[in-house]
């Protein structure tokens, strides 16, 4: 007997992708357009009332045009070496109509290009099982590849228009990838499917909601942000503000023992970020774990500006937030001397400043710490992609129309660095599956975003990154030519292993500029999770060694690797230079005015 032939209606998997209540999904496509009508409104209202302008935009995408252009004149001014791009793309494309055909056939057919392991956007079963949307995986896999290496060919291109290219053809291909798409994405269009198409009305909810948030740019949310409140569930460790002037508030934390460390502990951390990074919860706060083990403790907490800063500079911040700090300290514990910790760019104005003190015979700042710090930016981060002469003059004619770089700005800089864990994921999920992010403290912060004064910024870009002119002697602050080698103080220099923006090849290559004994130690992991790492999370490694001298990655192979965090090997090392205790003091000692309690309230300003 025949076999019948099998209906494909009946195949489950096929039922997946088929509407099952067309009235309810024609419904909810109606409700989701409304939304999305929404979302748009929000972005034109700004735009219309002349609060926002397309400037930014078109210079960014003049920037790409230019960038890419240069990659295209390269393979096109060579007809036979653009015959051959041609050639292997085409060819590529020939083998996955194959190796296509072969599998609608019913025949086994190896890839015409393999998944990258690990890549989380085709970890569904139906990106492999289900010939369509293996196609369009394999086809887009192929032409992305292609794509990054016409950029990695391109042997005339200078080294810095190949980095830029590189980056802008990488956040292309992380925007194109079928999994961003609804019916592109197996897994997206299996769920519209199920919920007659609830998820998208969801999804373009949010999408005007993070659209009016962000005053008509999308303010993509990262984590849930009603589950946190700075001073209620972040930033709690119990303190004082004991001073405040235009340009920061300082905190002066409670202590919990009897005894302290006779010499105060200073913290300047980064003002393109806020300072509860270090204060998230009770079980990952560094701040409280360095008063746990008596230390009396400082936080310069900076303030979010706006266009009334405008005309502040590095020298601002050195004078009226750490220079200004250290008298306020001084008159609270009758301390003159104290070590400091400097965080990312915190960590260059306080290199800054110690190379200021030096100048000027100041001895205040004892020891100092520096967290993923950059002094030389030959080998800086990816952040270079977003330097040269050109995007600065565009950075600073935006900066001066409104006296402060937007904070969402830099956060999108950053969230690019890693597109495909920040963007792309978030974005689907949010807007597409219309599902809310998980609270997480640490992604709250990262979208907690500060303004940044033109005036500090445009001095930050030029002369560090630009011209590299601290580690060179160049940089003049306050009429003072700045020496580095001028700073004999004993510096603990952390490096984190997987830093993106202050790779660890550069802090490493910044220890050798200071003049005085530097202890420098890599931690695992990156940026924030290599520094926020408290001992009992027993996460992660550390390395010690020799002198920072030579090749890094010879010390590297040289130097001791340590199971869990770095905290203890610091607090042993700050132990090591004056162990010398005294009674608590309390906020409020020697006369000290009281302003509020912290965190403060610089903190909480939104950007």
């Amino acid at each position: 007997m025949t076999e019948k032939p099998k209906d494909p209606l009946r195949d489950n998997r096929l039922l997946e992708y088929i509407v099952q209540n067309p009235e309810v999904f024609a419904n909810n496509l109606a409700r989701a357009a409304e939304e999305a009508g929404r979302a748009f409104a929000a972005y034109i209202k700004p735009r219309e009332e002349g609060r926002r302008g397309g400037d930014d935009a078109n210079d960014e995408i003049a920037e790409i045009v230019r960038t890419l252009s240069k990659v295209g004149e390269y393979w096109l001014s060579d007809p036979e070496r653009a015959l051959q791009a041609q050639t292997k793309l085409w060819t590529n494309y020939m083998n996955l109509w194959s190796s296509s055909l072969q599998r609608m056939q019913g025949h086994d057919a190896t890839p015409a290009v393999e998944t990258p392991s690990g890549d989380k956007r085709f970890a569904g079963e139906d990106w492999e099982q289900n010939q369509f949307f293996d196609f369009l995986k394999q086809f887009y896999l192929i032409t992305s590849n292609w794509a990054q290496q016409m950029v990695t060919d391109a042997a005339e291109l200078d080294p810095h228009t190949k980095r830029k290219a590189d980056f802008y053809v990488q956040q292309l291909s992380n925007a194109v990838s079928p999994s961003n798409f609804l019916l592109t994405n197996p897994e997206l269009l299996k769920e519209t499917v199920q919920s007659d198409g609830e998820n998208l009305v969801r999804g373009m909810r949010m999408l005007a909601e993070d659209m009016i948030a962000g005053d008509g740019e999308l303010k993509m949310r990262q984590s849930d942000a009603k589950k946190f409140k700075v001073g209620e569930n972040l930033a709690v460790t119990p303190g004082k503000v004991i001073f405040q002037n235009e340009v920061c508030q300082l905190i002066q934390y409670a202590p919990i023992t009897e005894k302290v460390l006779k010499r105060p502990l200073l913290i300047v951390p980064p003002w393109i970020n806020k300072f509860y990074v270090l204060d998230l919860n009770p079980e990952k706060s560094f701040i409280r774990w360095a008063v746990e083990r008596g230390q009396t403790v400082f936080v310069i907490s900076w303030v979010n500006p706006d266009e009334r800063q405008a005309g502040k500079s590095f020298e601002h911040y050195m004078k009226e937030g750490i220079l200004e700090a250290l008298n306020k300290i001084e008159a609270a514990t009758g301390e003159k001397k104290v070590n400091a910790i400097g965080y990312c760019v915190g960590g260059t104005l306080l290199s800054v400043t110690l190379a200021y003190l030096a100048a000027k015979k100041d001895t205040r700042i004892a020891s100092a710490t520096l967290f993923t710090t950059q002094v030389d930016f030959t080998h800086a981060g990816e952040l270079k992609i977003f330097v040269d002469e050109e995007q600065i003059k565009a950075l600073e004619k935006r900066m001066e129309k409104r006296g402060y770089l937007e904070g969402s700005k830099m956060t999108n800089a950053f969230n690019m660095l890693r597109s495909n864990d920040l963007i792309w994921p978030y974005f689907v999920n949010n807007y597409m599956r219309g599902k809310e992010p998980f609270p997480f403290d640490l992604l709250y912060w990262n979208s907690d975003s500060t303004r940044m004064p033109a005036a500090n910024h445009s001095f930050y870009m030029r002369n560090c990154y630009l011209e590299n002119n601290l580690c060179c002697g160049k940089m003049v602050v306050d009429d003072v030519c700045l020496d580095l080698s001028k700073v004999k103080i004993p510096i603990y220099n952390l490096a984190t292993r997987e830093d993106h923006i202050a790779p660890a090849l550069s802090v490493f290559t910044g220890s050798a500029h200071f003049g005085g004994p530097v202890q420098f130690v890599m931690s695992g992991s990156g940026h924030i999770a290599g520094v926020i790492n408290p001992p009992h999370k027993n996460k992660y490694q550390y390395w010690t060694g020799g002198a920072p001298q030579g090749d890094f990655e010879e010390w590297l192979t040289k130097a001791d690797q340590h199971p869990g965090s770095w905290w203890p090997h610091w607090q042993s090392w700050i132990e090591s230079l004056n162990n010398t205790q005294v009674p608590a003091r309390q906020p409020g000692d020697n006369g000290i005015e009281i302003i509020e309690d912290a965190p403060g309230s610089y903190v909480k300003t939104k950007a």
